[in-house]
């Protein structure tokens, strides 16, 4: 199905609705005999739900889809369980899944920017358009992104996969980092990779994107071939890091994230004759 993002709901009230509903970054969903789906208008009504905020953002299909955050004095009812987002990749279907990302990063912007970070004082939903200004100083404030790169080293038939700190289990995946101030994404691959495992990059080129909703990073995939330099990892953040050949990959993640994407094109690559390579 097609997400269409919106901003003014339609007037047909009776129109079915899908109600990507979060607190402290974990989804609620409905569950039944171990499958998951996203609660719609009748699961909400029949728990009694109700929300200080719900945010329209599109449709999907023919179901309208709105994002809200929980009040803590509410119970779900027994039917509805909270889910960490990344606990429902293969649960539910992938554009769900983006479509829940989608609302996180609207709910989480929604509640963080309630107040004017100049003055202080309550802010207010503009009318024409998704962003919040403020009444004292006029200050505006639109849905923040932060971008990050996510990049495939190679050298020769070889992938530079690392373990970080941060992951759950134990898989290895290409490394990434975020951008800073004033920096351009491929100054960015330089330094991330170097930081992380004290290694120089060439040929630095593009791969692909990919919303990342953790709670609102944009993921901007490069592929780039090793210069120089022996790994050294740094500790802080890196576990372990190691070339691997496509014959001898460790465990990687999931098919959904650019990360699987970006490693996935390169056993594709290794299997492809040198001449067809790009």
């Amino acid at each position: 199905m097609k997400f269409i993002p919106g901003f003014t709901p339609p007037s047909d009230k009776g129109q079915p609705a899908l109600f990507f509903i979060f607190h402290k970054g974990r989804l609620l969903v409905s569950t039944f005999k171990g499958s998951c789906r996203i609660p719609d208008s009748a699961d909400i009504a029949k728990a009694a739900l109700t929300f200080e905020r719900r945010l329209f953002f599109g449709s999907l299909g023919d179901h309208l889809c709105y994002a809200a955050g929980f009040n803590d004095s509410q119970k779900p009812a027994e039917t509805l369980e909270w889910k960490e987002l990344r606990a429902l990749f293969g649960l539910i279907a992938d554009d769900l899944v983006w479509v829940a990302g989608r609302a996180n990063q609207l709910v989480d912007w929604d509640q963080s920017h309630r107040f004017c970070g100049r003055c202080g004082h309550l802010t207010e939903d503009k009318a024409d358009e998704r962003a919040k200004s403020c009444p004292r100083c006029s200050l505006v404030n639109y849905p923040r992104l932060s971008p990050a790169v996510i990049v495939a080293v190679l050298k020769g038939d070889q992938i530079l996969l690392a373990r970080n700190k941060r992951f759950k289990g134990g898989f290895y995946s290409v490394l990434a980092g975020f951008v800073e101030p004033g920096e351009t994404l491929e100054a960015c691959v330089e330094r991330e990779i170097h930081e992380e495992v004290g290694i120089l990059v060439k040929h630095i080129r593009y791969f692909g994107s990919q919303p990342w909703p953790f709670p609102n990073s944009l993921m901007i995939g490069f592929v780039a071939e090793y210069a120089g330099g022996q790994i050294a990892v740094d500790p802080s953040e890196i576990l372990e890091a190691a070339w691997f050949s496509k014959e001898r990959l460790p465990e990687i993640p999931p098919k959904i994230s650019i990360a699987r994407q970006l490693i996935d094109w390169f056993v594709a690559s290794r299997s492809e004759p040198v001449s067809s390579r790009p």
